[in-house]
């Protein structure tokens, strides 16, 4: 195993614009109609009604993006970011990701996850009010946020945030979006 240190770079997670829910189930699968994102460390699927963003859309940052808008605003985003620190365990990886949530968040703290793949990784459940920039909320809008974030089979750092708009994701979907996720 590789030692590593845990420097964070200053855009780390800053373009998931605004948005979230809570949960849990089988790991690996994906519902029939959703899309997913795939990458060369984690793939993560996601409900009708998001788009895939091209590399030159999504934050330099982000490996896979998706977003929903309704009526021309950002409710939801999810991403995946790969390599944006350096860990050499899950709990690093999760302490680099939390450092990239909105200033005046509230983080309700990490806890472990199963994710397809994954030998372990974190959970992390925050809020913040939208800032109403960069297409998302208005600002003051509440926003639920998950992180999940660990190794991949190659020790490098994985992150996939879910953003949502109070509301505008159904806990049964977030569930299924982070059982889906699978690490490779």
């Amino acid at each position: 195993m590789k030692t590593r240190r845990a420097p964070l770079a200053a855009a780390l997670l800053t373009t998931a614009v605004a948005l979230t829910g809570c949960g849990s189930s089988e790991a690996g699968s994906v519902p029939d109609g959703w899309g997913t994102l795939k990458t060369k460390g984690v793939d993560v699927s996601y409900p009708k009604g998001y788009e895939e963003q091209s590399a030159g859309e999504r934050g330099r940052h982000n490996a896979a993006a998706a977003v929903r808008t309704e009526d021309g605003r950002k409710v939801s985003v999810i991403t995946v970011q790969l390599g944006f620190t350096e860990a050499n365990s899950a709990e690093q990886a999760a302490i680099a990701a939390e450092a990239g949530i909105q200033l005046g968040a509230d983080v309700k703290g990490q806890k472990d996850v199963e994710l397809a793949g994954a030998d372990e990784a974190k959970r992390i459940d925050f809020t913040f009010e939208a800032t109403g920039e960069d297409g998302g909320p208005p600002k003051g809008t509440p926003v639920q946020g998950v992180i999940l974030a660990g190794l991949d089979s190659t020790d490098s750092a994985f992150a996939v945030r879910v953003d949502a708009q109070r509301g505008s994701l159904p806990d049964g979907d977030l569930d299924r979006i982070i059982d889906s996720v699978e690490v490779h």
